[in-house]
């Protein structure tokens, strides 16, 4: 989408100076306590928009930071990692926003582009990345797919423990490695967390086990990475029930049991926002560009309001 920097400066106000960066990572934020949950955002909804507009409307948001889609047809496409990944971190600074998780489809070290993704993204202060998803081999089995998985992570984590990164599987609804979330634990609990861990996903987790995720949430308790939060309800028609995504709050995942268990398990882990309703309604793809970015900004702050307030009721912030 055309963007014109120029423009959008002269038609808006400044935002970066009344935003102060409040702690390490990096926090736009006016809750100078939030450093050990920092709140990222999945880029993926906002990765055809321009690198500024992303960034400003992010900044307006109170975002702390991105969580960057390094795949094909990502933000930063894997055999471009080295000339445009340093360009998005830097444009990110100058609105406060740190880079340091990135979302890629990696699976194995024989892959193309894996060591010099995660060498690139070292070296430029990423410290979280999200693995690709691994599927069940059905002919051989599930236990034999797990030992194959689980050989194909233990050559990545040497990788990672020589860069200092750090590995995340997602746990994901559906049919694929990590949907029952038990066999990621099956895989990873004895590696070590800080090379290979689990991105949980609160969301797909309540998908696949409306009542039992809090048992997968104890179980990989010593093994998270980072938490992925969005809300979801069920659209039931014509004897089918599908998933239907939400702003936080207003779907069926309780974030107060949620971060009340964070809390007594004392889990600490950088957190990245999935916006994966729609940002902006059909009738208002066509506004112009700014009043598109108050839109969009002003939903995702919602979201990031309520986790922040989540995380000053369980005194995680």
């Amino acid at each position: 989408m055309s963007y014109s920097r120029r423009k959008f400066i002269k038609n808006m106000t400044v935002i970066t100076g009344a935003i102060s960066v409040t702690n390490a990572y990096g926090t736009v934020s006016s809750n100078p306590g939030e450093t050990n949950f920092p709140i990222a955002f999945f880029t993926k909804p906002l990765d055809n928009y321009e690198i500024d507009f992303m960034s400003e409307t992010l900044a307006e948001s109170g975002i702390d930071g991105f969580d960057l889609t390094v795949r094909s047809k990502g933000r930063v496409e894997p055999e471009r990692i080295r000339e445009d990944l340093p360009e998005v971190i830097e444009v990110g600074k100058k609105y406060g926003l740190k880079t340091r998780m990135m979302v890629t489809a990696i699976k194995s070290i024989h892959e193309p582009y894996t060591k010099n993704m995660l060498e690139t993204a070292a070296n430029l202060g990423i410290s979280h990345y999200r693995l690709g998803y691994y599927d069940y081999n059905f002919q051989d089995g599930i236990e034999s797919s797990l030992s194959s998985i689980r050989n194909e992570i233990e050559h990545l984590i040497q990788l990672n423990k020589e860069l200092g990164i750090q590995g995340e599987y997602q746990n994901h609804s559906g049919k694929k490695f990590g949907a029952p979330v038990w066999d990621i634990w099956n895989v990873i609990k004895d590696l070590p967390s800080n090379a290979i861990s689990c991105q949980y996903d609160i969301r797909h987790a309540v998908t696949e086990g409306s009542l039992s995720w809090i048992l997968a949430l104890h179980l990989l308790k010593n093994n998270m990475g980072s938490l992925a939060i969005k809300d979801f309800t069920w659209d039931v028609s014509t004897g089918k029930a599908k998933v239907k995504s939400v702003p936080l709050g207003e779907g069926i995942v309780d974030f107060d049991l949620f971060f009340k268990t964070i809390k007594e398990l004392n889990i600490v882990a950088p957190i990245t926002l999935h916006a994966e309703y729609p940002l902006l309604l059909k009738e208002e793809e066509n506004l112009p560009l700014l009043q598109k970015q108050k839109l969009i900004s002003a939903k995702i702050k919602k979201d990031v309001d309520l986790i922040r307030m989540y995380l000053k009721k369980y005194q995680l912030a």
